[in-house]
C-alpha cells in the first residue's frame, strides 16, 4: 500500500460511497468495483498486476483494503459480498467533502475503535497484511455467489421442502407441506409439539423469486392468519422497506420475514439437526481459514 496516499484512499472510498448512496439496499462488491473504475479510474500503479500472480490487478484489492477503515468507523457494512453505506457514512460523505479530510476522520474513528479492543485482538490485526485482509472477503463473496445461484436454480417444491426441513431442524413439528398445485397462500403448517395441542400454529409461505415482496404481498399473507397463528414469510428476494415496516407495526399478529441471507444463517446454525433428506438439498462443508479477528 506504499503507493496509496491518504488522499488517494479517500478518493477511492468516497467514490464507493457515492455509488452506494444511490443503492440504499446495498450493492454487490464486484458491481461496486466495476462502477468505481469508471468514476475513479485506476492509476498506473493500481492498474498493474501483483508480482507472481496471474492477472490479479491491484485496483480491486486496494479498494477492498482501503474500505476496511470505513467499516471499523461504522460508515460501511459488508455482509456476504453486499456492501451498504450506513447513516453515519452518508453523514460523513456530506460533511467531509475533501478526500483527505474524509480519510483522516475515518482513521480517527478507526483508532477509537482500536483503543476499545483487547490487546490480543489488535496484535493479530497488526500482523495482518493486505492479501490476508482481502482474501477472506473475496472467498466469502465467491462462496455466497455460488450458494445464491444454486438456490435460484432449485425447483420451487424442493425449496419449499428445504424450508420445511429447516423448521424440523429447529425443533418444530411439520404437519403439512403443500403438494404441487395451488396452495392458496400457505405452503407449510407446523406446531411446537407433536400433536399440535400446545402453543400457536405456525403458517409459512415460501417464495423463491428474485423480486422483493411488496407490502401488498405481506398484507395478503397476513389475511390468511388467525389471531393465534404465527406467520413466517420466506422469500429469497427479500422484502421492501414498506413491507418490513408493515410487519413492525403489527401488534396482534406475530410475523417473521426471512430473506435468503437470514434463511442461510438459520440453515447453518441448525444444520446438524436438519433431517438428511432435506440436508441433501443444500449440503455444506465448512472450510477453515486462519484469519485475524474482526
Amino acid at each position: 500500500m506504499a503507493e496509496i496516499t491518504r488522499r488517494r484512499a479517500g478518493e477511492l472510498v468516497r467514490g464507493v460511497f457515492q455509488i452506494l448512496i444511490k443503492h440504499p439496499d446495498g450493492l454487490q462488491a464486484k458491481e461496486v468495483i466495476q462502477q468505481l473504475e469508471k468514476l475513479v479510474p485506476p492509476t498506473e500503479f493500481e492498474q498493474s498486476i501483483y508480482p507472481n500472480s496471474q492477472n490479479i490487478r491491484r485496483y480491486g484489492k486496494i479498494i477492498r483494503f482501503s474500505t476496511i477503515v470505513a467499516v471499523k468507523a461504522g460508515w460501511l457494512t459488508k455482509e456476504k459480498g453486499l456492501w451498504s453505506i450506513t447513516t453515519e457514512g452518508q453523514n460523513a460523505f456530506n460533511n467531509f467533502r475533501d478526500p483527505e479530510a474524509f480519510q483522516i476522520e475515518a482513521s480517527r474513528l478507526y483508532r477509537k475503535w482500536k483503543a476499545a479492543q483487547p490487546k490480543e485482538k489488535i496484535e493479530n490485526e497488526e500482523a495482518d497484511s493486505e492479501s490476508v485482509a482481502t482474501a477472506l472477503e473475496e472467498a466469502e463473496e465467491t462462496a455466497w455467489a455460488e450458494i445464491e445461484e444454486f438456490l435460484e436454480k432449485m425447483s420451487p417444491y424442493d425449496f419449499q421442502d428445504l424450508c420445511a426441513g429447516l423448521l424440523r431442524g429447529m425443533g418444530y413439528f411439520v404437519e403439512w407441506v403443500s403438494p404441487p398445485g395451488p396452495d392458496k397462500g400457505i405452503d407449510i403448517i407446523a406446531h411446537v409439539d407433536p400433536l399440535g395441542v400446545k402453543g400457536p400454529r405456525i403458517k409459512a409461505q415460501v417464495k423463491r423469486k428474485a423480486d422483493r415482496v411488496a407490502v401488498d404481498g405481506v398484507r395478503a399473507f397476513m389475511a390468511l392468519l388467525a389471531d393465534s397463528d404465527v406467520g413466517i414469510f420466506i422469500c429469497t428476494g427479500g422484502f421492501t422497506r414498506e413491507a418490513e415496516s408493515e410487519v413492525r407495526r403489527q401488534e396482534k399478529r406475530r410475523i417473521m420475514l426471512i430473506d435468503l441471507k437470514r434463511l442461510f444463517d438459520l440453515w447453518t446454525e441448525h444444520y446438524e439437526k436438519i433431517p438428511d433428506a432435506q440436508k441433501r438439498l443444500l449440503p455444506l462443508r465448512p472450510v477453515y481459514y486462519l484469519v485475524p479477528d474482526e
